[in-house]
């Protein structure tokens, strides 16, 4: 879907500083753009995630989640994604059906093949024009973080699962190379945002001035 970007990645990698740091350009460039995330963005997405997050709900089954994320996903759609497209906006999404097949498919063990049968059920024509993909290894990134949110249901599902999550995002940016961005945040996050920049401009999403002038 064009003008609908998605950005990835496991626990702790800077999703969050990155999509502030996105929001702010598109703010100082003047870029029209929509800024929400999953699970949640919308009033009952919200009231979803936190029964997948509380850690409370810990026998939550793994088809039950799994189902709760793409009832999230398909209301989110319906009420933030869909009109903003429709209205021409550009819309930056924190995760979206790639966690999916990361968190579910691969590391709940429920399969590739079972998620996607399910979101295309719940998202139908929606897939991403392009997806960001922060690439660091959950070791990497929970020491970063400085170890896993106690009140986070998923942050304490422990370093086999997050393994299975990261093999999971890598196999499914293998199968989709067209539409993964691979961006690697070894450097400071000023330098993975000019990244993340640069590697917009080049695939048309953001305008590049400095090709204009030349």
């Amino acid at each position: 879907m064009k003008n609908f970007i998605t950005l990835e990645g496991s626990e702790g990698v800077g999703k969050s500083t990155q999509v502030r740091f996105l929001k702010e350009y598109c703010e100082k460039n003047n870029i029209d753009a929509v800024f929400t995330r999953e699970p949640g963005g919308s009033k009952i997405a919200e009231e979803i995630r936190k029964i997948i997050l509380d850690p409370d709900n810990k026998e939550m089954g793994d088809v039950c989640e799994a189902f709760l994320y793409a009832a999230a996903r398909n209301q989110h759609l319906k009420d933030i994604v869909e009109p903003a497209l429709k209205q021409g906006k550009i819309v930056f999404c924190d995760r979206y059906i790639d966690s999916s097949y990361a968190y579910q498919g691969f590391g709940r063990g429920l399969g590739y093949d079972f998620v996607k049968r399910l979101n295309q059920l719940a998202i139908g024509e929606f897939l991403p024009q392009y997806t960001i993909f922060l690439d660091l290894s959950p070791q990497e990134a929970f020491l970063r973080k400085g170890g896993a949110d106690k009140a986070d249901r998923l942050e304490q599902a422990g370093s086999e699962f997050f393994d299975k999550v990261y093999q999971g995002y890598k196999t499914v940016a293998e199968q989709e190379k067209e539409r993964f961005i691979i961006i690697k945040p070894t450097g400071t996050k000023f330098e993975t945002h000019d990244k993340i920049v640069e590697a917009l401009k080049q695939k048309g999403i953001f305008p590049d001035n400095n090709a204009e002038s030349n």
